[in-house]
């Protein structure tokens, strides 16, 4: 069993790394572990939690700015934030529960290293984009800092946007700085019921590029839709397509019916009240569709135009069930258990197609033997391992979690 490092502050922080810098020792870097099952395998002689390093160290919410440590459980941010009618406007997916752990175990950290974006990502952009600032402690332990309290334009690296999503492999942070924006009064979502995938997308197009404030779009297949709503909504079996709107609940009624009108060649549509809705989308957001199973679960991010291309070529070859985010830009895939769990075919439609794909859910045996994470070309793989060697030279943060060797 490896040796566990839970430093209590940023101090003891910097030091377990720089000490394992100088012994070479490879590190597991985690925040709570909700997401310790996602990436390749890893050897490791000591796991370093940040689990220690937490509370808010600045919260003004006239400013719409919080900073908070690593470790900050989100559950605790997004209570904070509710208590002032705020939110995390990215609504971050909760991986959690999908892979057999408690929901609302996340840590903000966390969070920010696997750049994880929910369904208004469509709208108000992904989990790097709200991150202002951060402090971290580099592979060669030393501390080092990025962006502050505000967000403009600077020359230089972009040094939030290179640490979000690489899961841990750069740095360790330990203060996390970000936006965070008003919370709707009220929400309601408009059900399209029975549509293929291509013309779901084609309405979902629709509903996001029409001038009423569309926070949400998403296609589920049959299975995936019974088990986030109600059968007393939803009358009889089939694929589902949701559009939300939120806001003031004054302009909702004229927004719902007149973007209603616009998408009425699609069909008859259901109307969610707000109670409804917000289950709905807490459903959406925890991925409950893919709970109670072991079965292997793809995460494929490609161009909306292209997302239905992309399941079809899968669907000939592989046995699947899909959900579509952000209009079809976002596809999660259940994939029936197979030897390899559908990588090779994955990775050669993606690669064909365009996109990006991750294996979230697999046994460890099966992610030891795949690509995890999608296969770069030769040239971004290149600045991917110069971008390593500076942050990490002797390869000790998460070693091989995303690709051999970095």
């Amino acid at each position: 069993m490896s040796e566990l490092i839970r430093p209590n502050d940023e101090e003891e922080l910097t030091a377990a790394v720089a000490e394992a810098n100088s012994s070479r020792t490879p590190l597991e870097v985690i925040g709570a572990g909700s997401k310790r099952d996602i990436g390749r395998p890893l050897q490791t002689a000591a796991c370093l939690t940040t689990e220690k390093l937490t509370g808010l160290t600045l919260y003004e919410p006239s400013e719409l700015v919080l900073s908070a440590r690593a470790g900050t459980p989100l559950i605790e941010i997004e209570e904070t934030l509710a208590g002032n009618d705020q939110q995390l406007a990215f609504e971050p997916v909760d991986l959690g529960p999908m892979l057999g752990q408690d929901a609302g175990a996340a840590t903000i950290g966390g969070v920010f290293a696997a750049n994880l974006s929910g369904s208004r990502r469509i709208q108000i952009g992904a989990a790097r984009d709200h991150l202002l600032g951060f402090r971290a402690v580099s592979g060669r332990g030393e501390i080092f800092k990025s962006g502050g309290r505000v967000m403009k334009n600077v020359t230089g690296y972009d040094l939030c946007r290179g640490l979000s999503g690489s899961w841990g492999t750069l740095a360790v942070m330990s203060e996390v700085t970000m936006k965070v924006l008003p919370r709707a009064q009220c929400t309601r979502t408009i059900l399209l019921i029975g549509l293929t995938d291509e013309i779901a997308i084609d309405a979902m197009c629709a509903a996001i590029g029409s001038p009423f404030d569309v926070s949400g779009t998403v296609h589920l297949h049959g299975e995936f839709a019974a088990k986030l709503i109600d059968s007393g909504i939803l009358r009889r079996p089939g694929p589902v397509t949701a559009l939300r709107l939120e806001n003031i609940e004054s302009s909702l009624e004229y927004r719902c019916a007149r973007l209603t009108e616009s998408l009425e060649a699609f069909g008859k549509p259901v109307e969610l009240d707000d109670g409804a809705s917000r289950k709905f989308w807490s459903g959406m957001r925890t991925l409950n569709f893919l709970q109670g199973s072991s079965d292997p679960v793809w995460r494929i991010s490609t161009a909306p135009k292209n997302g239905a291309r992309l399941v079809a070529a899968l669907a000939r070859r592989l046995d699947c069930r899909v959900a579509y985010d952000w209009s079809g830009g976002l596809i999660w895939l259940l994939a029936t258990p197979s030897a390899d769990a559908g990588a090779a075919e994955v990775g050669r439609v993606v690669a064909e197609i365009g996109g990006y794909a991750t294996l979230i859910r697999a046994d460890a045996s099966l992610r030891g033997s795949v690509n995890v994470f999608q296969q770069l070309s030769p040239g971004v793989m290149a600045l991917t391992r110069k971008l390593k060697h500076s942050f990490d030279p002797a390869g000790i943060l998460n070693p091989g979690r995303m690709y051999p060797g970095i």
